[in-house]
């Protein structure tokens, strides 16, 4: 019995298709197809398997504009109220929103429907607790056992029952710029700034749900903005954050003729400018352009929390994934003010950290922040209950404060490190458990160039929470930091290999190291084929 869930929910091509539970399962576990039966048998197992914080029997369900959406949240609903939950639809929003309409309306359960970043032709569900937390694996092992289970019962429900059971039993609006203007005095009056930019900015929402609102909402605060992802053929195709990557850089040439709708649409202003935004699909995270000095870079999420910490001197609690910038969090746990931990892939992941740090309660402003390169960045934001804080990713809102911290330059303090990613797509991924001998293989692989390339000290294999297949290991290569992780992707069929130093010239040819791994994952995964 395979786990249904990834690093953020449930993720698959939509294909409405009648079918079986059994097949629901097979099809999502071996084709990554998401049938309305498989919604049907996610509510049901949801609702059987209530998490234990919170009260009462109500489930919020919001979805983005994928097409088949409001099909699947039908068939979600059905679920629920099969297992006799109270249903509440708040329609078409982003991820943030359904994190907030959750905490507002006091909800045992929330579930987003979406894909993030995923191709339009894929959906999924995102679910979050009474708390506004995402599912841990612990749950989602417990909901993917109830599913397995349920599906060798005989849960006949009769066609009257069906058509009421697929109809919400009440609905609920939210309002992400109410939110969010709350959210930006309480950051102006921290930051002891207020809302400026200097330059123009072509915001890119994915077509998405902020495509509707955002920039007439930045233009209300006097923010030249122009919204530019309505040109896309449809959500993520050609535009969003999903389609940036952290290390992209384009000469004004390369950026003309680019396929990517948000980086051939920017002009050139003046060097080291900030001249873009781009949201995903499901509006949690952002992605910057910055102008450099022959074309335009991706400013990654790295980047924009080196601008939020430098922007306000005071003692951070701060939390980055194994793929964020290795200088971030050596300069960090140099000062013994600060606390900076390192997690696992996932947003979920660096609010479970923080919150470890912080009771989340009180009138004043929490000063940490969540941080993934992939411009997943977490942040306070106030409950409505007006008590204590909550943990979110929202792009609007890093948006937002990267605009607060970047007002009066777009210069960031940190020593960029050096930090590359590859990756081994593969259908065999299971061959990779970052403890067997292939994981053997490539830390000798590692060991061997390292050794190569100077002195090798402190080795350290290892493993981390959340991460049940990683094979990290961290070194100091020639008295500085390095860090290798291998893991296979929580959302796409492939194996991820993440070399990082402290550095901003690892001194040798890292690059061939990467390349040796990824040509061994292949050969491994696929020996026919090699």
């Amino acid at each position: 019995m395979e786990n249904l869930f990834g690093t953020d929910g449930i993720r698959g091509r939509v294909i409405l298709d009648d079918c079986s539970d059994e097949e629901a399962l097979q099809r999502i576990v071996e084709e990554r197809e998401l049938t309305p039966q498989l919604m049907q048998l996610l509510g049901e197992s949801l609702g059987r398997t209530l998490p234990e914080d919170g009260q009462g029997d109500t489930i919020v369900i919001g979805w983005d504009e994928r097409p088949d959406n409001h099909t699947l949240a039908s068939w979600l609903t059905l679920g629920f109220h099969a297992s006799n939950c109270t249903v509440v639809h708040i329609g078409l929003v982003s991820t943030p929103m359904l994190h907030y309409a959750v905490l507002e309306t006091g909800a045992r359960l929330g579930c987003m429907i979406t894909a993030s970043h995923n191709p339009v032709e894929d959906s999924g569900i995102k679910v979050f607790d009474a708390r506004g937390r995402k599912s841990m694996p612990d749950y989602e092992r417990l909901v993917t056992t109830s599913a397995y289970s349920l599906s060798q019962e005989d849960r006949e429900i009769d066609t009257t029952d069906r058509e009421a059971w697929m109809k919400p039993s009440s609905q609920h609006h939210v309002n992400h710029s109410q939110w969010l203007e709350k959210r930006l005095r309480l950051a102006e009056s921290t930051f002891g700034k207020s809302l400026s930019f200097p330059s123009s900015i072509l915001l890119d929402s994915s077509k998405g749900h902020a495509s509707t609102w955002l920039a007439a909402w930045l233009s209300e605060h006097g923010i030249k903005v122009k919204e530019v992802s309505q040109e896309a053929v449809a959500m993520n195709a050609g535009c969003g954050a999903g389609e940036l990557s952290p290390g992209q850089s384009w000469t004004w040439v390369e950026a003309k003729t680019s396929e990517h709708l948000l980086v051939r649409s920017v002009s050139p202003q003046a060097e080291g400018t900030i001249i873009a935004a781009a949201l995903d699909g499901d509006g949690d995270r952002c992605l910057l352009l910055q102008e450099t000095q022959d074309g335009i870079r991706v400013f990654d999420g790295d980047d924009i929390a080196d601008a939020i910490l430098s922007s306000l001197d005071t003692n951070w609690i701060v939390a980055a994934s194994i793929e964020s910038n290795l200088t971030l969090l050596t300069s960090l746990r140099q000062q013994e003010s600060m606390v900076g931990i390192e997690t696992a892939v996932g947003d979920r992941w660096l609010s479970h950290a923080l919150s470890q740090h912080h009771s989340l309660t009180g009138d004043d402003y929490p000063i940490m922040l969540g941080i993934e390169d992939s411009g997943h960045l977490v942040l306070p934001s106030p409950h409505p209950d007006g008590a204590s804080w909550s943990l979110v990713g929202d792009g609007a809102m890093t948006l937002i404060m990267s605009l607060l911290a970047m007002q009066d330059s777009s210069s960031t303090s940190m020593e960029k490190g050096w930090k590359r990613r590859v990756s081994a797509k593969n259908p065999n991924r299971w061959m990779w458990d970052g403890k067997n001998q292939h994981a053997d293989s490539v830390e000798t692989m590692a060991l061997t160039h390292f050794a190569l390339a100077g002195e090798v000290t402190n080795w350290q294999r290892m493993g981390l929470e959340g991460e049940p297949n990683l094979m990290l290991i961290r070194c100091q290569l020639n008295g500085s930091d390095v860090s290798l992780g291998i893991r296979n992707s929580g959302t796409q069929a492939k194996t991820s290999v993440s070399l990082r130093f402290a550095k901003a010239d690892p001194g040798f040819d890292a690059m061939l190291l990467l390349r040796s791994i990824q040509n061994f994952l292949l050969r491994t995964f696929n020996p026919v084929a090699h």
